[in-house]
């Protein structure tokens, strides 16, 4: 399954994300919660896949520094109501970084809480591989508690972001073997290595997407592949929809999957 994160079509809004789907041919949509208010309305999102005729495979818990009071301060409410925006409109997983390094409490309890929730809901939390804050090419200031690399903690389900791995100077391939059948969600994207985070379209940058989404096959992935591209910089819509066609037609050929219905 291929998916679109709603975060590629920003600045437009989470019903944009959900018409590029359907007209490209993307068989799901991830719904980042975040600071577009219908993001966060269970039952407006319910009312666009229903609409559009296509279905949600994943939520993006707020997790961000700029969504801190989205759905309220305490960050496990965050992760419960991001569960039960999942079951509300059939997602099977809910995406989620790591606790930031101030939020020491959170982060004592994060990896025995995860696997809690999952026990509770139902619902697999796939925690996302991230990076150290760097102004350079030098080492940067680690500020994620337990650690900002799911393979070195005991998560049943993970994400691997490869545009997080560019910043992080890590092999996302090597990454993915550790994780092995925890590896349950994938943000394809693409960087060149800098400080930025830049989530390129996925074959522009140097991260190795196409032998990652090549060992995905070969080793029987079952979990999603998510278009989660940065396209702000798009000066029309055409220059948007080309780019989210690119990153589709992309994460296709290296899967081994025909071309996309539109």
């Amino acid at each position: 399954m291929i998916g679109l994160s709603t975060a590629s079509v920003y600045p437009e809004s989470t019903a944009h994300a959900f018409s590029y789907a359907a007209l490209l041919g993307y068989d799901a949509v991830e719904v980042m919660v975040g600071i577009d208010a219908l993001s966060q309305q269970v039952t407006a999102v319910r009312q666009l896949s229903e609409h559009h005729e296509v279905p949600i495979c994943a939520v993006h818990a707020p997790c961000l520094l700029i969504t801190q009071r989205v759905w309220g301060t305490d960050p496990w409410g965050k992760l419960e109501r991001s569960a039960e925006m999942a079951a509300a409109v059939g997602a099977d997983v809910v995406v989620v970084h790591p606790p930031f390094r101030w939020q020491k409490e959170y982060a004592r309890e994060f990896v025995q809480g995860i696997a809690g929730l999952e026990q509770a809901t139902g619902v697999a939390f796939a925690v996302e591989n991230m990076y150290p804050w760097r102004a350079t090419q030098k080492r940067g200031v680690e500020v994620y508690l337990p650690g900002r690399d799911p393979s070195q903690h005991d998560y049943a389900n993970a994400t691997i972001d490869l545009s997080h791995a560019a910043v992080a100077q890590e092999d996302p391939v090597a990454m993915a073997a550790r994780l092995g059948d925890r590896l349950r969600h994938i943000h394809l994207t693409d960087g060149t290595g800098s400080a930025k985070d830049e989530h390129l379209v996925p074959g522009r940058g140097s991260q190795p997407a196409a032998e990652l989404l090549r060992h995905l096959t070969e080793s029987g992935f079952g979990g999603h592949v998510v278009v989660e591209i940065n396209t702000r910089r798009a000066a029309t819509v055409d220059q948007r929809t080309a780019d989210l066609a690119e990153s589709l037609a992309f994460a296709r050929t290296h899967l081994g999957l025909g071309a996309p219905e539109s």
